[in-house]
């Protein structure tokens, strides 16, 4: 679906010199730095797959994600979207894709939704039937019914982000782009998004490549993830697989029915001790969960218990420290 070989682009900055010569000098000529937000990225995204796209700030997601949808012009490199060149075949790339940007909204702001849906039919050229066919399954999975007849600037922002989302998929793209979807929501918002999101993908088969600074959307929703920083590819691989390599460290709380063993095996470290609760934390690679789980019943009955792994931002954290190729 998604073809990108050393992708890259550059733009000029305007050089400002200091004092009062720079200043007068700034009068008469510019001097440019180029800054190179992509440099060399390559990745490929298979149809259906759900990829995270992640990096700080300025690490040239935003850049990626406007090349890929035709926004943008690569300075150099290679790029094809369903065998399309997005910014030659711009018209037949459009017809394809779905756009949702958090900070932006492609709704009409003081018509109603069902307006701005329907001028985006007309925009898309949807015909008629399968217009309706679509928005009535939008209407059900996203719980748009109450909201079609309100005009955009009276919506709350998960209603909002929740109508942006259906006037992305009115004309059933094959691949959809989502850029900090879920920013500023609260849990109840992110978690119907969510929800949506993952259901979009396996009953339909929509390809989407998600960008976010909120770790747990990539948690919930993404196989595979991308980290990008200052231009390059850190990683490209199955979240699993960084947690596994990069989150070795595992919490373990027990509740126990009598009092807590008072030993504890090799290669645990206790965080907490009360009497009928102990707060465990080891290595996975040193002692398995299982074994340990089985070490403690055998020692008092245990009443309940949660395992806990480590936070994805620490983990990311700890990949770019690394700077992981």
């Amino acid at each position: 679906m998604i073809e990108v070989l050393k992708l890259e682009k550059n733009f000029r900055v305007a050089r400002h010199h200091r004092g009062m010569l720079g200043a007068l000098r700034n009068l008469v000529e510019t001097d440019y730095d180029v800054v190179r937000a992509v440099d060399g990225v390559s990745f490929q995204i298979a149809a259906g797959e759900f990829v995270g796209f992640i990096g700080p700030n300025g690490a040239g997601k935003s850049t990626t994600i406007k090349m890929l949808t035709g926004v943008l012009e690569p300075s150099g490199g290679e790029l094809r979207v369903a065998g399309l060149s997005p910014r030659r075949d711009r018209l037949a790339h459009t017809a394809q894709i779905g756009v949702v940007f958090g900070q932006r909204t492609q709704l009409w702001w003081d018509l109603p939704v069902i307006e701005s849906y329907t001028l985006l039919r007309h925009v898309y050229r949807v015909p008629e039937e399968a217009f309706a066919a679509q928005l009535a399954r939008l209407e059900q999975l996203l719980e748009l019914r109450s909201l079609l007849d309100v005009p955009v600037r009276k919506l709350s922002l998960g209603q909002r982000m929740r109508c942006e989302l259906g006037a992305a998929l009115l004309h059933s793209p094959r691949l959809l782009f989502l850029d900090e979807p879920t920013i500023g929501l609260d849990v109840l918002a992110k978690e119907a998004i969510r929800e949506f999101l993952a259901t979009e993908n396996r009953e339909r088969g929509t390809t989407i490549l998600l960008t976010t600074h909120d770790l747990s959307d990539i948690e919930r929703l993404c196989p595979r993830m991308i980290l990008i920083d200052h231009g390059h590819v850190v990683y490209d691989g199955a979240v699993e697989a960084v947690r596994r390599e990069f989150g070795s460290e595992r919490r373990l709380v027990v509740d126990f029915e009598s009092a807590a063993p008072a030993t504890l095996p090799d290669g645990v470290e206790e965080e907490e001790h009360s009497a009928s609760r102990l707060v465990l934390r080891f290595r996975r690679d040193r002692i398995a969960a299982p074994a340990l789980i089985a070490w403690l019943g055998e020692r008092a009955p245990i009443a309940d218990l949660s395992l806990e792994e480590p936070p994805i931002e620490r983990i990311v954290a700890e990949l770019y420290r690394r700077g992981r190729p």
